[in-house]
């Protein structure tokens, strides 16, 4: 059985105090969902502040992006071992928001991927069609390139160490979601190009999160698709009762495989 894995991805918003109440409250009940990781991940300048409030016991803690490189004239990035630095354990690498409006491609994406496996960071590697793509039947093809291109020359090993969140691009911050029968076709079809490219134990390993429009009312239904292990979640991680609503519906939706 794949554990569930919940993140919370508070993307641009917060300031200082109001992600730290929130980490603090966060904290304050993830430990009565034992069975499943939590993690959240603040703005990179709320990191040192968000590590302090949440420890290293029951919250992990994530960036939401990084360069690929180690170090060097590289102004405004951040590197992997600064992010290890301030105790994160975990990176979003390719969110549909930095592939479509920053205009990171699958080749930025994978060399990111690389970095952050080097250094001892898991990636939390985002995948996902647009409105369009859908209505044209092109889902699978835009999820086989994605997935292709973010993770090209993984070994078994380093694949085996990654989190997959399919996120598709119109249920991204617009009140829309994918049904349930939507997200386990996808999540079945990642599954399976886990299994052409590397190995059955390694598909069947890896953690394969959805995020798009999760809240306290559709997280159980979601939660309960056998491919679909966990969540990346966005507007409502901002709310401590409404992302632990969705850690519980984790706890109480585990399916075996």
């Amino acid at each position: 059985m794949r554990r569930p894995f919940i993140a919370g991805n508070w993307k641009m918003n917060l300031d200082r105090a109001a992600a730290v109440d929130l980490a603090t409250a966060i904290v304050a009940r993830a430990g009565e969902f034992a069975a499943v990781d939590v993690a959240v991940c603040p703005p990179s300048v709320y990191l040192e502040a968000v590590a302090g409030a949440i420890g290293k016991v029951t919250v992990g803690l994530g960036a939401q992006n990084m360069y690929h490189e180690a170090k060097g004239a590289f102004t405004g990035e951040l590197s992997a071992g600064m992010l290890l630095d301030l105790g994160c354990q975990f990176v979003i690498l390719g969110h549909s928001e930095r592939r479509h409006i920053l205009g990171e491609t699958d080749e930025d994406v994978n060399r990111k991927v690389h970095a952050a496996l080097a250094a001892g960071l898991t990636p939390i590697v985002c995948v996902g069609e647009t409105l369009d793509e859908r209505e044209a039947g092109d889902t699978t093809t835009v999820i086989s390139r994605q997935f292709d291109g973010s993770l090209a020359g993984l070994s078994d090993e380093q694949a085996a160490g990654i989190v997959i969140a399919y996120e598709p691009v119109w249920a991204i911050g617009t009140g829309k979601v994918a049904t349930p029968d939507q997200a386990e076709e996808v999540h079945l079809d990642l599954r399976k190009m886990l299994t052409g490219r590397y190995n059955e134990a390694t598909a069947e390993a890896v953690r394969i999160q959805y995020g798009g429009s999760v809240k306290p009312d559709n997280a159980s239904e979601l939660l309960a698709q056998a491919n679909v292990d966990g969540a990346l979640v966005g507007g409502a991680s901002l709310k401590a009762d409404d992302f632990l609503a969705i850690v519980a519906a984790a706890a109480g939706s585990q399916t075996p495989v």
